[in-house]
């Protein structure tokens, strides 16, 4: 069972933009950050936002997220040497009512899971826009991280799993090369669209899982999320908390 505390914090709105609201919801997670802990740095344009660090370790999610780090300052450090992370903090896609995400449309979805998963806390920093009824209710990506071998034959496999959503799949590519998008794992991602609500989460991700040549998909279901959405009207805080 899963309840949700929520505060909310006015603002003046002046016509914010969609990346005004980024950087005032990243200003907020910033201030659960303690010094001397181990810090999961998500990947995407909500996570630049958060500003520079200071007394922490930080566990990066991609390449960009590590050169940014870098040019900060902060020192980093990985799973292998801290497999238990303090906290991590990271933007989010889709997120639906019961705090159900949708990541990876920057193309590191395993990666972010992977730290993300890991954390003793996680904190996902949204605009409202991010906002959906279900997951796939935007109708826009779903991303899916696939072995390049024999990529066509995975992608009308998923197609297939999801036929009833009138799912549509297609392979990402570059938008510099015109090629094939390749992950920093050297797997493409391929995109699912749904016309429709793929149903229970847990079924999907099971069924996506189990075909031979994928390597992850790009929802995060039933993880203790605290969740920051700034809006219009303000920043709203939502903790999904799990009831025994």
């Amino acid at each position: 069972m899963v309840s949700s505390a929520v505060s909310s914090i006015p603002y003046l709105a002046l016509s914010l933009t969609q990346d005004d609201l980024k950087k005032i919801s990243a200003y907020k997670a910033v201030e659960y950050v303690e010094s001397r802990v181990v810090l999961g740095l998500g990947t995407g344009s909500t996570a630049k936002h958060a500003g520079k660090l200071k007394d922490i370790v930080g566990i990066p999610t991609s390449t960009i997220t590590r050169q940014q780090a870098v040019s900060l300052g902060i020192p980093l450090s990985d799973l292998d040497s801290h497999p238990v992370v303090d906290l991590a903090f990271d933007g989010a896609d889709e997120v639906d009512p019961f705090m159900n995400l949708v990541k990876g449309r920057g193309g590191s979805l395993l990666r972010e899971k992977m730290v993300e998963s890991a954390s003793k806390r996680f904190i996902v920093i949204v605009d409202e826009s991010k906002l959906v009824n279900h997951i796939g209710g935007s109708r826009l990506a779903m991303p899916v991280e696939v072995i390049p071998f024999c990529w066509n034959h995975s992608l009308n496999r998923l197609v297939a799993l999801f036929r009833d959503a009138c799912c549509v799949g297609k392979l990402r590519n570059s938008s510099k090369t015109g090629k094939p998008y390749v992950t920093d794992n050297g797997n493409y991602i391929i995109d699912l669209f749904f016309e429709r609500n793929i149903g229970d989460l847990n079924e999907a991700s099971d069924a996506i899982l189990r075909l031979p040549g994928i390597v992850e998909h790009g929802m995060l279901i039933n993880l203790d999320t605290s969740l920051i959405v700034a809006g219009v009207d303000g920043i709203t805080v939502k903790k999904k908390l799990r009831m025994n």
